[in-house]
């Protein structure tokens, strides 16, 4: 993974650990995850435009398979 060992990677994590702290870690990668995850679903579908159009069916299929609201 781009050439790093695991004393570069150990290195890396300390200085993560002094500058954000231990508490903020955690957020910082969840919020990097989600970054990611758009991403990668925006990329896809910008490239294919019938996936969005069968999302767009999938969403219909669960509501109609809901039934009518409920009072």
């Amino acid at each position: 993974m781009f050439g790093l060992g695991l004393p570069e990677m150990g290195i890396i994590a300390v200085v993560a650990i002094l500058i954000f702290g231990p508490k903020k870690i955690p957020e910082l990668g969840n919020a990097l995850g989600k970054t990611l995850r758009s991403f990668k679903e925006g990329v896809g579908l910008g490239d294919d435009e019938s996936a969005l159009d069968e999302k767009e069916k999938e969403k219909e299929k669960e509501k109609e398979e809901e039934g009518p609201p409920k009072i």
